[in-house]
């Protein structure tokens, strides 16, 4: 009996922890070879610089922000600290992001500052912000990059995807595309 079940876990093993993942794995290259590859991006010269997955933290001034990571967008350890409202160091992290953000923001207004960046998200790793969010910072990134703000306008715009589906979510703005996309102007 003993004997029996060695047998039957080993089988197991071998098609639920090697056969049937390197199968999927294989029909995912096949079918969608770019998501299963880890939606790469990559640069002007083809440089891999990220994923549209997974998001970066952008501090600069002629850079667009995205949402605050209270993990530092490593993909190792997603998650979030999951603050209750009422917890004084969240109130405290955010006094501070709403701090920073309007010294880099002159001229916008504390209630005007979108939601999306000043919380985390569940996974600490969203890579979009809304497109409110990106109009927000228009100015800034403009004024840093001595562009015409319409022109960065447009190019929000351009970067801005839809509802998935046309259905579900909200439109957003993948804030790693639109960086690349602020530096192809040059």
């Amino acid at each position: 009996m003993i004997l029996k079940n060695l047998r039957l876990s080993v089988v197991l093993l071998l098609i639920c922890g090697l056969i049937y993942p390197l199968a999927m794995t294989g029909v995912a290259q096949v079918v969608m070879p770019a998501k299963a590859s880890g939606s790469l991006i990559a640069d002007a010269n083809g440089k891999v610089v990220g994923s549209e997955l997974i998001g970066q933290t952008f501090t600069a001034p002629q850079y667009f922000w995205g949402r605050i990571s209270s993990i530092d967008n490593n993909a190792a350890g997603s998650g979030s600290n999951n603050y209750a409202p009422s917890n004084p160091a969240l109130t405290e992290r955010v006094q501070k992001d709403i701090a920073a953000f309007l010294a880099a923001n002159p001229g916008v207004a504390q209630a005007d500052i979108p939601a999306d960046l000043l919380t985390n998200s569940g996974s600490g790793l969203d890579p979009h912000i809304s497109p409110k969010a990106a109009a927000i910072q228009v100015q800034r990134v403009a004024k840093a990059r001595n562009l015409d703000p319409a022109k960065v306008q447009a190019l929000v715009a351009e970067n801005t995807e839809g509802r998935s589906m046309g259905l579900f979510g909200e439109p957003r703005v993948n804030v790693l595309k639109l960086n690349l996309a602020l530096d192809q102007l040059k």
